[in-house]
């Protein structure tokens, strides 16, 4: 029984300190983790080396920042997926496309992607398929350029400094600048547009779906071909996007 209590202590040490770095929006250093979790800083220590080994915990090169492994990451993804809510958050997108009549996603950032956590499909035969667990760039989606806008600026200037902006039409905005003015326009309305940035013929407009005032925890996106309808067309579905985002927000909170 000793034995046990101390495996199933050492467990939840383990599991608080991924939760830590989980909630933190940003790689932590070991002195930042030792103040949060009030743990004598050789046992952090030991746990942080057992998650690095087993892949759960990454370091950066040359620094001393801790954060969650992408193995941690595309667990949650599956979480989310597949579990709890998952069929609630389903419902709500399966009425969206029968009101908007085109495709709509749930995504969330995934590192320095977007993936999608669920997606409802249209009828229409002309159409894009992508399934749940795909991931899309950041720079040239809607939903990405909103999720990123939406990032503490620590965060989301180091994911700015970093992210290859490789062109994927001749709309993609490769320039950081020019992409910096518009993640601000996208976090002051509230509202991401791709217009053919990804890919070309394809259109999209992504609303957030807000944990609270200032913090998006995903979006929701409506596409479709340009030759079925203009940026103006999906904007009037713009109040049944936000309608959807709230009640899907009350799903992250159950």
């Amino acid at each position: 029984m000793t034995n046990w209590n101390q495996s199933n202590a050492a467990a939840v040490r383990a599991f608080r300190v991924l939760e830590t770095l989980a909630s933190a929006g940003r790689p932590l250093s070991m002195t930042e983790l030792v103040d949060t979790l009030g743990l004598p800083k050789q046992t952090v220590h030991r746990i942080l080396s057992q998650l690095t080994d087993a892949w759960l915990v990454t370091r950066g090169a040359g620094d001393r920042l801790y954060e969650c492994s992408s193995r941690v990451r595309q667990l949650a993804v599956n979480v989310l997926m597949h579990a709890g809510p998952a069929a609630a958050r389903h419902a709500l997108l399966e009425q969206l496309v029968e009101r908007i009549g085109e495709t709509c996603n749930l995504t969330m950032l995934s590192g320095n992607d977007v993936v999608y956590v669920d997606r409802v499909e249209t009828r229409w035969p002309l159409r894009l398929h992508l399934q749940p667990g795909s991931h899309v760039p950041l720079h040239c989606s809607a939903s990405g350029k909103l999720l990123l806008s939406f990032l503490p600026h620590e965060r989301r200037e180091r994911i700015l400094a970093t992210l290859p902006l490789r062109a994927y039409s001749e709309r993609t905005i490769v320039d950081r600048e020019r992409l910096r003015e518009e993640l601000a326009l996208t976090r002051k309305r509230r509202l991401a547009v791709n217009d053919q940035e990804h890919l070309q013929g394809l259109i999209a407009i992504a609303v957030p779906v807000m944990l609270d005032r200032t913090r998006a925890c995903a979006a929701i996106a409506v596409q479709a071909p340009v030759g079925r309808l203009t940026l103006d067309d999906l904007a009037a579905f713009v109040p049944d996007l936000r309608a959807a985002a709230a009640e899907t927000a009350e799903t992250f909170r159950m």
